[in-house]
């Protein structure tokens, strides 16, 4: 028996699991804004997807329809989610344009930021929230930490 990886290649130790209500317009929408490939998909019951894994440059995204019966709901059918998923891209403003015109709620405008990104935040059509970002400036921590402190407002 040949020894198996704890760690299987191609997979990264940490990938966020969506769950989401229209698991196939969720990969539709990845696809077109991201650039996300699809690496597998498996049906679920009654024309569902019941898991499927996206690439997305090194990383991997997992995701399913909703299965309430097991506890697997997505952010619109709680009514939101405390947790975002951060990615950098080559051209954050033509990926924020292009996931509003496929269906997404803008949340924070894209803009610079003190650390030396370029990032902007959108609810995808599903209820997830995605931070986008592009790295524009090298900011040693002594200057991050000056920007940041001339940020916060005085008393």
């Amino acid at each position: 028996m040949a020894d198996v990886k704890p760690i299987p290649d191609g997979y990264p130790r940490v990938s966020p699991y969506l769950a989401v209500d229209g698991a196939a317009a969720a990969i539709a929408f990845y696809r077109e804004v991201f650039g996300a490939t699809e690496r597998m998909r498996m049906p679920g019951p009654n024309d569902t997807i019941g898991h499927a894994e996206l690439q997305l440059g090194d990383s991997v995204i997992m995701l399913a329809d909703e299965s309430p019966e097991m506890g697997h709901r997505g952010p619109k059918s709680i009514g939101g989610s405390p947790v975002g998923l951060s990615v950098y891209v080559e051209d954050v403003d033509a990926v924020f344009a292009k996931a509003l015109a496929a269906g997404a709620t803008p949340d924070r405008e894209v803009q610079d930021q003190f650390y030396g990104d370029r990032t902007g935040s959108f609810l995808d059509p599903f209820g997830h929230k995605w931070h986008v970002n592009t790295h524009v400036e090298d900011v040693s921590p002594d200057e991050m930490s000056r920007r940041a402190t001339e940020m916060m407002p005085s008393e």
